[in-house]
């Protein structure tokens, strides 16, 4: 079987598994997945977390789904109660069994406690907790894909708007991580070679209540220009010096011309 199981228990007791999140965060579901485990699932599960920076001691464990039974072959789905970030979790099975897959869904909150006021970093990188909040057109790929680690591996993994055939422009709006000053921009179009933007725009501030996609377009319009508008190349990464503002954002509007792909967006400064 592909996944966690455990032979069967003869004694008292039960299994659990320890598993650190690949990042901080706040859980808002979790799937315990018993594929293919027919006659050999646990009966029933229990989950606990705990946000301590090493391995968590039995004082720091605190429950978020109590103990529920689960059924074979199937996604066992629990909506999580719990506001505060979390970087461990421990899977309790009873008595034993197997569990094909644990997937763990919610917000990456990042301890920027730990992050130097001095250290420059991506403060719009997905691992650090930056997202996309708005856009007009996701028509190929998801503008968060380009806060993704790494390079893209194909194009499907960056943002691709669908042609445009009237006039105007693409565009999206990204939250940081964290406020800060962003001093250096990289724009990939990897992959992008005859649909790679002609030209693009990136501008910085602050979002208030704005809650619509009009309400954030409207906006972010009026942010200034930390790259005023500049030609992009097919299949390259592209560095530009960003213009300082006058305070630390916590947004940025990437604006393409006139549509096209993106595949990697990073946004290198300082945390405010």
């Amino acid at each position: 079987m592909d996944g966690w199981e455990s032979r069967r228990k003869r004694t008292p007791g039960h299994d659990h598994a320890i598993v650190r999140l690949g990042q901080r965060g706040t859980v808002a579901a979790i799937d315990v997945e018993t594929s293919f485990f027919t006659g050999n699932y646990p009966p029933e599960a229990m989950i606990e977390a705990a946000d301590t920076p090493e391995e968590p001691s039995e004082a720091d464990w605190i429950t978020i789904v109590s103990r529920s039974a689960l059924k074979g072959d199937s996604h066992n789905l629990f909506a999580i109660d719990h506001a505060r970030p979390v970087r461990w979790l421990k899977l309790h099975i009873f008595p034993d069994g197997g569990i094909a897959r644990l997937r763990v869904y919610g917000t990456i909150e990042k301890d920027w406690g730990l992050v130097s006021p001095d250290e420059t970093i991506d403060l719009a990188a997905m691992e650090n907790g930056g997202t996309a909040v708005a856009w007009n057109d996701a028509h190929y790929g998801h503008p968060a894909n380009m806060l993704a680690p790494g390079r893209a591996p194909v194009m499907a993994d960056g943002w691709e708007t669908a042609r445009r055939r009237v006039a105007g422009n693409d565009w999206c709006v990204l939250k940081l991580g964290t406020a800060g000053r962003i001093e250096r921009i990289a724009v990939d179009t990897n992959h992008f070679k005859g649909n790679f933007p002609d030209r693009f725009s990136l501008r910085a501030g602050r979002l208030g209540d704005e809650a619509t996609l009009e309400a954030i377009d409207a906006a972010s319009r009026t942010w200034p220009a930390i790259v005023e508008e500049a030609k992009l190349k097919a299949d390259h990464v592209e560095k530009f010096a960003a213009a300082p503002l006058s305070e630390p954002a916590t947004h940025v509007r990437l604006d393409i011309f006139p549509d096209g792909g993106v595949s990697r967006l990073r946004l290198y400064g300082k945390k405010a």
